[in-house]
């Protein structure tokens, strides 16, 4: 794993705060939003669900969880102050913004009980964590008993057809068109060397079973440019 400093990697997403969702619809061709939507479907039978958002962000999956009717609450927590702040500003405008709340939180020491949750999700943003096995192993632990851990990340396509032209406009055309628009070119580059760096699918799944989650598995989506994973407390 690539190891990140979160001091640096708080600076970097709140440069590009500004622009991130604008940024993240046009690299991705609007794919983000499939994404998002894979996340909400994946959420554990039950009702009145007490869901926490790790690495939230500028709330995207928080706001799309809460297009449930089986989620009562979501409460998002990110180290980035000005990703927050957006993120605040867009639950004034949107329908039931009044059930999430955001904090200022680093995953590897969050400050809730243990099994106080009944659903932990995150996306993109394991691979930028300071330590991202004790960050799992710290959503594992809020986790209540029978409760679902759902992590959505990049990750590369298996079949060679695919991933030499996606790595060519991973590594090439994306930074561009980030930096373009953000004005952060840097902070794009920082994108396709985090994911190459990053272990996926099995191996990352086994990482999920020793920080002990069961019934482990995981799903490619867009031909294996992100994958869903998913794990339940036992």
């Amino acid at each position: 794993m690539i190891p990140a400093t979160a001091d640096h990697t708080s600076a970097l997403f709140d440069g590009i705060a500004p622009v991130y969702d604008r940024v993240n619809t046009v690299v991705s061709a609007g794919t983000d939003r499939f994404w998002r939507a894979r996340v909400r479907k994946a959420l554990p039978p039950g009702d009145a669900l007490r869901v926490l958002d790790v690495a939230t962000g500028t709330g995207e999956i928080a706001f799309e969880l809460l297009r449930s009717p089986r989620v009562a609450e979501v409460v998002g927590v990110d180290p980035a102050a000005q990703m927050l702040a957006m993120a605040e500003r867009k639950a004034k405008t949107i329908p039931r913004g009044g059930d999430v709340r955001f904090q200022q939180m680093d995953a590897i020491a969050l400050a809730f009980d243990d099994a106080s949750f009944d659903v932990v999700t995150v996306a993109f943003g394991v691979r930028n964590m300071t330590d991202p096995v004790a960050a799992l192993r710290e959503l594992r632990r809020v986790l209540r008993p029978g409760g679902r851990l759902l992590v959505l990340e990049f990750s590369l396509p298996a079949s060679a057809l695919v991933r030499g032209p996606f790595l060519v406009y991973f590594r090439h055309v994306l930074p561009r068109v980030g930096g373009w628009i953000s004005g952060k070119e840097d902070a794009y580059r920082y994108l396709n060397r985090s994911v190459e760096g990053f272990p996926y699918g099995e191996d990352f799944a086994e990482i999920l079973r020793n920080v002990g989650l069961r019934d482990v598995r995981f799903d490619p989506l867009s031909l294996g440019i992100a994958t869903l994973y998913q794990g339940s407390a036992p």
